[in-house]
């Protein structure tokens, strides 16, 4: 090899060396972002566990008073039960407690037009469909305490998107897709944000920022911003 070949083909060399190392170096910190991902998303789960299982033990007394309470107030099951969007598009049949009459689904067209948060979420501060005991459940969401079993069985986790119906995430596909990422939440930042005070786009927008920017931090701290929040009930109905 003649020594003008070896001094030209040289920097080209050390250029490829440098890209390579670069390449590899890249790769190795995307390989060790995944592998902490998926070590948050583990203790995430644990998480869930761990704080539902405790939350029904503190529960059970409060839990039997409320189905009482039910019972006595109106006929019908103590268990309302509906199909909401869960994680990848896959449909879920969620848990709460009845806080309607039973036939409050076929009395919507009645109040349709009385809708307070626009968009396709339903939200009346003064349902008329409303049981005795409801709006109480509601404002302080204890009607939400079965949404713990969901939690349980992993359709939903104690943090994350609001999970919709699936009328309601007609025409916001692009939004869909991102909030489908994730796993449906009880709570989020919407909740801890003005709850049914906030118009659909910002429940939304909140939804999709929760999973653009998610972290267990941020879980840990939408779960204690949630105590005060349930507590003042500011925004529940």
């Amino acid at each position: 090899m003649s020594e003008a070949f070896r001094t030209e083909t040289a920097p080209t060399v050390r250029t490829e060396a440098v890209a390579s190392s670069a390449g590899v170096a890249t790769e190795v910190r995307q390989a060790r972002a995944q592998d902490q991902h998926r070590i948050q998303f583990a203790l995430k789960r644990v998480l869930d566990l761990v704080l539902a299982i405790l939350a029904l033990i503190v529960l059970a007394i409060p839990v039997i008073l409320i189905v009482i309470a039910i019972k006595l107030d109106s006929s019908g099951p103590i268990l309302f039960t509906q199909k909401r969007v869960g994680f990848a598009g896959k449909p879920f049949t969620i848990y709460k407690f009845r806080s309607m009459v039973v036939d409050a689904e076929l009395m919507r067209g009645d109040v349709n037009g009385r809708n307070e948060t626009g968009g396709p979420l339903f939200k009346m501060q003064h349902d008329p469909r409303m049981t005795g005991v409801g709006p109480f459940l509601r404002r302080f969401s204890l009607d939400e305490i079965p949404q713990l079993i969901n939690v349980l069985i992993g359709d939903m986790s104690l943090v994350g998107p609001r999970p919709f119906l699936a009328a309601e995430t007609e025409n916001h596909d692009r939004w869909h897709q991102v909030r489908a990422t994730a796993v449906p939440g009880m709570t989020g930042l919407w909740q801890v944000s003005g709850r049914s005070e906030l118009p659909f786009e910002q429940i939304v927008a909140l939804d999709v920022r929760y999973v653009e920017e998610w972290s267990l931090l941020m879980d840990i701290k939408i779960v204690l911003r949630t105590i005060p929040a349930v507590l003042i009930g500011r925004g529940a109905y």
